[in-house]
């Protein structure tokens, strides 16, 4: 496989170009991009830097790509790397630090001379910093064992990015301008895939065997978003929050009182799953309550949709074991009932449904009736198998033929746990095959590595969850300890509140965030048109109501330090605030979608006003309704939001206008 350089000088000829040089070899081809008409140029070889460019003071450790909006393009280059482990002989790196560069000269990043385009900056520079990047510059992180050693003969001649996972390839839209040339091919060296993900290795001594234990996730760039912005499936058989989980088993036999480097590795074993949203047309709607409405469409193609997304899981890794978390009573009832009904009208025969009652079942912090679930699938898992690669004989001993696909409401919690314990049964089943460890000897008899394994698949439980819902996984005490407790209960409903505030009040930027970065939203180049992108439309009384409750709250704190002349004049002041506090408390709960940070590029405005065939639990935060309010028409918005779309500073249609702000067709 072509590799790809590690380290780049970067010289800047005054407005005229950026030119990147390798700094190994010494003489390879450098790259030259021209900032007035953004011409990509690979230079001879030993081509001088022109006498007048000078060198930038960072280090380039790759080229994430390129970007267009609405004033300039802009090169986004990493500046900063932290190494997580050597895999097989491969250096794995986290992507810590970015520098976006504009090829309009007139045009500058810390001060953006629009505030469109400022905004749209912030977008990119908080996307980049806020996700979980990972990379390799000679293995292939987007794939699994499986797939890598399945096409192994045709790929030698191939760069990391001709053969990296598309699903997975989370800067393909960013490479695209440098994919999409004519010379592409020679690029290859300068294109550098990355996943959004977790990567995680522990290493762990048993009977003198070396065992490597690694776990890694990848997320998909399809459908991707937040918690509460991105749920259920698309009309192109994507699902939300869609994720590949690899636990990775690698066993030198003899190992022990020697170093062990990967080319002694005589095992290489892996286990792959697959988590997504339930697979129909659903989703939640915030209106500040801390349980939003839930929405489920019953929509004609439902059953096409789904039958498509499970074709697709079928043919990339075999027979599917749908696991369903989903409580059957309550809230979750209707989603469960949606997801029956489609997987019952789906006739494929590598396709299995398993319900699972996992509250019902794990109550009274009963967490060992997971293995309940365990007894159900192990038909499966034994079927399904894993892919073993004989090194000594360079041959798979075995193939892993489908996947467990778990699924809950939001694809974290529960489905870490159940994916944990999955991981952990074949773990072991992985070991004694191999001879590491005896049929009367269970993992819980090494503490090295239920350690590792614990803290691994809690780490990585924490991570997805923050790149979804904006916190760290609950129940991870049960996933670190084997036990759950009163004190992991407490934790979790501390993240509960930070998961409430950030899906209420901060989601939006995040939203926008990626679907700019994965091209789901590109803008055009007129700043102008998309000024609502920056303005608050919304009423004043609407926006007044906020600044009223926080002078109200100042007017009650500062009564507590007033001298107490009188205890009447005191009451009837602390009641007069009071009554305006929670006169303006009330008037955002009922306005409360007024109150949400939506996602401004692409807003759920069709979800949100859905009139057709489905459920709907409530209608909350849509204002005062009825025909009192009619009668009244409070401040002449009685029928605000039914006549009206999302267009203010936290949101915005998708209208006529909205389509000369920007495109929502992703265009990779």
């Amino acid at each position: 496989m072509k590799p790809i350089y590690q380290r780049l000088n970067l010289f800047i000829d005054g407005q005229d170009a950026y030119t990147f040089v390798p700094v190994q070899p010494i003489g390879a081809q450098s790259l030259t991009i021209h900032r007035a008409t953004g011409d990509i140029v690979l230079n001879a070889p030993n081509t001088p830097v022109h006498p007048t460019a000078s060198r930038y003071g960072k280090t380039i450790y790759g080229i994430l790509g390129m970007i267009s909006l609405a004033l300039s393009e802009y090169v986004i280059v990493m500046t900063g790397r932290e190494h997580r482990a050597r895999l097989m002989g491969h250096d794995i790196y986290r992507a810590a630090d970015f520098d976006i560069l504009p090829l309009n000269p007139n045009v500058s990043v810390q001060n953006p001379p629009h505030p469109v385009e400022r905004h749209l900056l912030a977008l990119v520079r908080s996307h980049l910093l806020g996700g979980h990047f990972l990379f390799s510059y000679g293995w292939d992180l987007s794939r699994r064992l499986q797939a890598q050693w399945q096409d192994r003969d045709n790929e030698e001649r191939k760069a990391l990015w001709e053969v990296a996972d598309d699903r997975f390839f989370w800067n393909k839209f960013l490479q695209s301008r440098l994919a999409d040339t004519d010379i592409a091919h020679d690029l290859s060296p300068y294109i550098l895939p990355i996943i959004y993900g977790t990567f995680d290795m522990r290493t762990v001594y048993i009977h003198g065997h070396r065992i490597q234990l690694c776990l890694i996730s990848r997320r998909s760039r399809y459908r991707a978003g937040t918690r509460y912005f991105r749920r259920g499936i698309d009309h192109e058989g994507h699902v939300a929050n869609f994720n590949e989980t690899e636990q990775i088993l690698l066993v030198d036999e003899k190992a022990a009182g020697r170093l062990s480097f990967a080319e002694n590795l005589t095992h290489k074993l892996s286990f792959t799953q697959i988590r997504g949203s339930v697979p129909v047309f659903w989703a939640e709607v915030n209106t500040l309550r801390y349980k939003p409405d839930l929405q489920v469409m019953d929509l004609q193609e439902t059953v096409d949709m789904i039958k498509l997304h499970l074709r697709d899981q079928v043919s990339e890794y075999g027979s599917q074991s749908l696991i369903n978390l989903v409580n059957q009573k309550g809230h979750e009832q209707p989603v469960k009932e949606a997801y029956e009904r489609a997987v019952s009208k789906v006739d494929l025969p590598d396709v299995k449904y398993q319900y699972f009652d996992f509250h019902n079942e794990c109550k009274n912090m009963r967490w060992d009736r997971i293995s309940v679930l365990i007894e159900k699938m192990q038909e499966d898992l034994v079927q399904q198998g894993y892919f073993h690669l004989d090194t000594a004989q360079n041959k798979a001993v075995q193939i892993q033929t489908g996947v467990m696909r778990t699924n809950c409401m939001d694809n974290l919690d529960r489905t870490n746990v159940v994916q944990a314990a999955l991981a952990k049964w074949t773990l072991h089943q992985q070991l004694k095959a191999i001879g590491v460890v005896s049929d009367n000897e269970e993992l819980d008899d090494f503490d090295a590595l239920t350690r590792g394994f614990r803290e691994m698949w809690a780490d990585h439980a924490d991570l997805i969850s923050k790149a979804y819902a904006g916190s760290g996984a609950l129940k991870t005490d049960f996933t670190r300890t084997n036990t759950r407790t009163k004190i992991g209960a407490l934790q979790d409903g501390y993240k509960s509140v930070v998961r409430y505030i950030k899906n209420n009040h901060f989601d939006g930027a995040r939203q926008d965030g990626i679907d700019l970065v994965t091209g789901a939203w590109t803008p055009q180049k007129n700043p102008v048109t998309a000024s609502s992108l920056v303005a608050d439309t919304r009423p004043l009384t609407i926006r007044s109501v906020p600044y009223i409750l926080l002078f109200a709250l100042f007017m009650i704190c500062a009564g507590l330090t007033l001298p107490r002349t009188s205890d009447y004049s005191l009451l009837y002041y602390f009641m007069l605030w009071f009554v305006i506090a929670s006169l303006a408390v009330v008037f955002m709960m009922v306005h409360g979608i007024e109150y949400v940070s939506w996602p401004r590029l692409i807003p759920p405005t069709d979800t949100i006003y859905y009139k057709g065939p489905g459920f709907r639990s409530a209608h909350n935060g849509k204002g005062f309704t009825g025909p009192l309010a009619h009668k009244l028409d409070l401040f002449g918005q009685s029928n605000y939001f039914g006549s009206r779309l999302l267009l203010n500073g936290r949101k915005r249609a998708l209208t006529v206008s909205g389509m000369e702000e920007g495109t929502k067709k992703r265009v990779d």
